[in-house]
């Protein structure tokens, strides 16, 4: 479960996805959110499960699990994706970043506690409270709160914060159907069906979308598809897969922590963005949260084993 493997797949799923705010925001300022998001799924979908053929991952679905992977698609995409970009019009970037993520992996433990994939620990609890306040202090100088109280602005705030929640809820859904199905066909299966529903609801919803569908895009807006399709999906969402079935969701889920330290370090060298101390101490608290969760099953352990080795050398 502590291998050194998952170790580096969750470095690496921290990384990516903390570049991936990047190639979003390249490519839904001249493309439709959802619909960039849609195509994005569908064709990541589409690949995964050509790769799942190939591993031989072909074993028939129980009537049961039909059910909990449309559930599960419809969480992790569609009911995702789809209130996120919309609150996001409403909603100043940095309080929809603190808001979304901070509930992420709060969520992923409690969903995880109460369907029975995690034991409560009060250790990883401290541990999600410690990486809020670290997003709060980084996010900070970008939180914006007036006229928030009433209107879209309140009706954006909520569809943020379900997105977390339905985001978390589908994870732990998610993880018996990796074990039982393969992470490969599992995460072709969720983005293309959750994808295709994402997409008929922006071609419902969103102005431009159809016309966008057949004409080009601009090579930004390409360039930053592209890393989603590649790097975002086939290689993080099937990371973040295995980290659900082999660490639990909470620990997984502790990737909201240090993607976005990430995300605004990039954007500090790279895009003049100001580097305030107190976002640097927010992102140290982050990246302490992360591994008090990552670690906090162990401690005990270590602890314990500790005192044992002293009781030797009486």
């Amino acid at each position: 479960m502590y291998s050194q493997r998952n170790f580096l797949k969750f470095g690496v799923l921290c990384l990516v996805w903390g570049l991936t705010w990047i190639a979003v925001k390249l490519g839904v300022e001249t493309v439709p959110p959802m619909m960039f998001a849609a195509t994005r799924f569908m064709v990541a979908g589409a690949v995964f499960i050509a790769l799942a053929w190939a591993r031989g991952q072909r074993k028939a679905f129980a009537k049961a699990d039909q059910k909990r992977l449309v559930i599960v698609s419809l969480l992790m995409i569609t009911l995702c994706y789809g209130p996120l970009f919309w609150g996001m019009q409403f909603v100043p970037s940095g309080t929809a970043a603190v808001l979304e993520m901070s509930l992420t992996p709060l969520a992923l433990l409690a969903f995880g506690i109460a369907l029975g994939e995690e034991n409560w620990n009060h250790l990883r609890a401290f541990a999600m409270l410690l990486g809020a306040f670290g997003l709060c202090l980084l996010f900070a100088p970008s939180i914006d709160l007036t006229g928030l109280e009433k209107g879209l602005p309140m009706i954006g705030l909520m569809a943020i914060a379900w997105a977390a929640i339905s985001s978390a809820w589908g994870s732990v859904l998610a993880k018996p159907l990796i074990s039982n199905y393969g992470s490969a066909r599992l995460s072709g299966l969720t983005t293309l069906i959750g994808g295709t529903v994402l997409m008929i609801a922006s071609l419902a919803i969103e102005p431009r979308s159809a016309e966008n569908l057949v004409t080009p895009w601009e090579w930004k807006a390409v360039a930053g598809w592209l890393f989603l399709v590649i790097f975002g999906s086939l290689l993080g969402y099937s990371i973040y897969m295995q980290l659900l079935r082999d660490i639990g969701p909470a620990r997984a889920g502790s990737f909201a922590f240090v993607s976005p330290a990430i995300a605004v370090s990039v954007g500090v060298v790279f895009a003049d963005e100001p580097a305030e101390p107190q976002r640097f101490i927010g992102m140290a608290l982050m990246v302490l949260a992360a591994a008090i969760c990552l670690s906090a099953d162990r401690l005990p352990r270590l602890s314990n084993r500790g005192a044992m080795g002293l009781g030797d050398h009486r």
